[in-house]
């Protein structure tokens, strides 16, 4: 079963944003995509703005980085996953690696998860349009104790929206900043 939101245009300056889930057993694979008006620094520089993650990914309360690997970034994160009734904490540390200026790729070390993979992709989009950039995240995600059988997929895909859409606002609203700060 594939689940898909389309974003309401009014809600971010972001176009197409898309949020897919699809269930398999107990993994479910996760591909979102929004295409931003934002340079690409700055998109790059939220994604890995580790520290503040908390301030505008929704159900994330601490994000922290233990230590610094080259180019990966070793985080200990805290939250939950919520849906009606239902709260799941999350307790994780994953290791975030910048691999290109243009893919970040993140995986579990340890934590209340089976599974956690996942990679950033910033591209341009298909359509070539001049100053747009094309932004995707894609991964798996398996809860340690299996999905609830009804409502499972919607528990992690509820809280995939919540996330991606944070951090496709908070591109949005940096990037507001940036330009109003470059007509003063």
């Amino acid at each position: 079963m594939v689940l898909l939101l389309m974003a309401p245009v009014a809600a971010l300056a972001a176009e197409d944003v898309a949020v897919e889930t699809v269930r398999r057993g107990d993994v479910v694979e996760v591909r979102a995509r929004a295409t931003l008006d934002a340079p690409h620094a700055l998109i790059l520089e939220t994604l890995t703005d580790y520290e503040k993650l908390p301030e505008f990914v929704p159900g994330l309360r601490s994000s922290r980085v233990l230590e610094r690997r080259g180019p990966a970034a070793i985080v200990h994160q805290q939250g939950e996953a919520a849906f009606l009734f239902f709260t799941h904490p999350i307790d994780v540390v994953v290791e975030s690696t910048e691999r290109t200026p243009w893919l970040i790729e993140v995986r579990l070390l340890k934590g209340n998860l089976r599974q956690l993979t996942g990679r950033y992709e910033i591209d341009r989009p298909a359509t070539g349009v001049v100053g747009k950039l094309l932004l995707r995240w894609t991964g798996t995600i398996e809860p340690e104790y299996g999905l609830p059988p009804l409502f499972g997929e919607l528990l992690v895909r509820a809280n995939i929206e919540d996330q991606f859409f944070g951090m496709v606002r908070e591109i949005d609203r940096r990037d507001a900043e940036r330009r109003r700060k470059s007509v003063e």
